[in-house]
């Protein structure tokens, strides 16, 4: 009897394990970046527990055309951030080691990914 308690026990774990969903992986931290707005200021934006694994475009600097890069990032996360000049994660690359990674305002980006 104990024995068929204990069977009962484990399938019914098995089966809530399954039946909750998997939460999405995020880079522990934060990501600031400065942009310059359309008043003509500079900006500073925080992305908290960015998604990892998944290209984010900075929708502030999204078009080329239309906006100034992004600058002067800094990875708080406990990932690996890597930058890119172009919307999409392509162009050029910049990788900035977690937690302490920082790039000066030269560093001119306009999408990121999290590793």
């Amino acid at each position: 009897m104990r024995l068929r308690s204990v069977a009962v026990a484990a399938i019914g774990a098995c089966t809530l394990l399954l039946a909750v969903p998997q939460s999405a992986s995020a880079a522990v931290g934060e990501f600031q970046y400065t942009y310059v707005g359309l008043d003509g200021q500079p900006h500073i934006r925080i992305l908290l527990l960015p998604e990892s694994s998944e290209c984010i475009t900075l929708p502030e600097v999204a078009d080329p055309a239309a906006s100034e890069p992004a600058y002067s990032p800094r990875n708080r996360t406990a990932s690996t951030a890597t930058v890119f000049t172009e919307p999409g994660c392509e162009g050029d690359f910049f990788s900035l080691r977690p937690l302490t990674g920082r790039g000066s305002e030269r560093l001119k980006f306009r999408s990121v990914v999290f590793s």
